[in-house]
């Protein structure tokens, strides 16, 4: 079984912010920031919610896709969650 990478997108309650983020274990990244355990933006901002992700096998095609979104607008983020996520449902569980 090779190893997956993930780019993943998460919001608040309000879907105001849109957290984008790379990880090798995207049920362990998720739930830290639920839990709070990651000090920083996620934090301060109640990033709860996943929202997006996408699965790669190579970690340097998930870090150049992190980086393109990252550089990319608001309004992209938003059009690319809500094709994927129409009602902006947390998913977390269906990742479990």
């Amino acid at each position: 079984m090779s190893k997956q990478y993930y780019i993943y997108m998460m919001t608040n309650f309000g879907n105001t912010v849109i957290y984008t983020g790379v990880t090798g274990n995207l049920i362990q990244r998720v739930y830290q920031h639920r839990e709070k355990m990651c000090d920083g933006f996620t934090k301060r901002y109640n990033i709860v919610k996943l929202v997006y992700y996408e699965a790669f096998k190579d970690v340097k095609d998930a870090i150049t896709r992190e980086k393109q979104l990252k550089g990319g607008s608001r309004k992209r983020k938003v059009e690319m969650i809500t094709a994927f996520n129409p009602d902006w449902q947390d998913l977390y569980e269906t990742i479990l």
